[in-house]
């Protein structure tokens, strides 16, 4: 389930891919756009900047942007960074596999094949887009994350 910390940042994200090139924002006018703690969106942040997603200037003129430019810049890597691995279960996962303790066979069982699938098919959704994707694809940033979260 995708959690308020990475929901969050990828509104975050998101206010950012539509700033004008060379424009930053500060957290306080992030969180008062999104109804988002300030507190709690300095330390997702904080998180985005140590992964390389954003970098901070202070001082006047100072503020947030994106490192990269949008289209760079996938939907599915800025919930890894937040939320951790996109799989529901961790021997569904590629990026964090950990075999179960109670799986007797994990080739024939039924619940990973399963969770398997659930894996794929929100990679699918979610690594095929970019920010600038979603962004551009409705002009309303609320709108079109809802649309993408609807179903997970």
């Amino acid at each position: 389930m995708l959690t308020m910390k990475g929901k969050y940042g990828l509104k975050a994200m998101l206010h950012l891919a539509e700033l004008p090139e060379g424009q930053r924002a500060l957290s306080e006018e992030i969180a008062s756009a999104h109804n988002i703690s300030k507190k709690f969106l300095d330390a997702i942040l904080g998180e985005l900047r140590t992964a390389g997603m954003v970098h901070a200037r202070k001082g006047r003129g100072g503020g947030y942007a994106l490192s990269r430019p949008a289209d760079e810049i996938r939907v599915g890597h800025v919930l890894r960074v937040l939320d951790g691995p996109l799989a529901p279960i961790p021997c569904a996962s590629r990026t964090a596999y950990r075999r179960c303790e109670d799986c007797v066979n994990e080739r024939v069982c039924s619940v990973r094949r399963i969770m398997l699938e659930v894996r794929n098919a929100i990679s699918a959704v979610l690594d095929e887009r970019t920010l600038a994707d979603v962004a551009n694809a409705s002009g309303s940033v609320e709108v079109e994350f809802r649309e993408l979260t609807a179903n997970l």
